[in-house]
């Protein structure tokens, strides 16, 4: 097989899925590409916007809340992947989920619509949403609004 060029693959890496610039630099650099090069390349594909941030905090949001997780947890999630929390914040904002809807419809998927008997049920439903990602607030609501 024979082997691709860095231009190739970081249009090859981006054709699969969005990836974050620290994710593109990561990934290349691994592939043993020099990080000079890799840094000319990935400010290329931004320019041509072949390459968002934006784009790709966007995607994941909207994966990773439809799968049910709260924006803490993704917050925490695109930080670990290098996007900036001002690209972190706009994208939140603008895609306008509602949070509190979220979190109950991840506590109907686990647990189904009867609330809790009991303090040690309504404690493990808590813990489930708080690893989750959701906050106090929207945990809280989940439970009064059913």
């Amino acid at each position: 097989m024979k082997k691709m060029t860095l231009e190739a693959r970081a249009i090859y890496l981006l054709a699969q899925r969005e990836h974050s610039a620290f994710e593109l630099r990561t990934k290349l650099s691994k592939a043993e590409f020099e990080v000079d090069e890799i840094e000319h390349v990935i400010h290329q594909l931004i320019e041509a916007d072949l390459q968002s941030d934006r784009r790709y905090t966007e995607a994941y949001i909207n994966s990773r809340s439809g799968r049910g997780f709260g924006w803490q947890k993704i917050r925490q999630e695109l930080n670990q992947r290098g996007v900036s929390s001002d690209d972190i914040d706009d994208v939140i904002t603008t895609l306008e989920i509602d949070w509190f809807a979220l979190a109950i419809a991840a506590r109907y998927k686990r647990f189904g619509e009867q609330k809790p008997d009991d303090f040690n049920g309504r404690a493990k439903q808590q813990r489930f949403l708080y690893y989750r990602g959701f906050t106090h607030e929207e945990i809280k609501e989940s439970f009064d609004l059913t």
